[in-house]
């Protein structure tokens, strides 16, 4: 489980895309087109390549699904890159 407060940063994932579970609170996903908001027990897929932020005013805990080995930040890396993510 991922809890996110605030906002990422922009990235893509040429690769593969991604999708999100919201188990509690409100996930905005941020898109060059505008943006969707993700409730609880609703999913959403990030299609591969498209460029997107995630964020939530206050904390959100949501399951991302994307294949093992998929960095967190796409190619964009930094500092937010998480390392150590736990695969299930």
């Amino acid at each position: 489980m991922e809890r996110i407060e605030g906002e990422f940063i922009w990235h893509a994932h040429p690769e593969t895309d991604e999708a999100f579970l919201v188990l509690e609170g409100t996930l905005r996903i941020d898109l060059p087109d505008g943006c969707v908001h993700v409730h609880p027990g609703e999913l959403y897929v990030v299609p591969r390549g498209i460029e997107h932020r995630t964020a939530a005013q206050g904390e959100a805990k949501l399951m991302m699904i994307e294949p093992r080995g998929v960095l967190n930040t796409g190619h964009e890396g930094g500092e937010r890159t998480a390392m150590n993510d736990v695969w299930i």
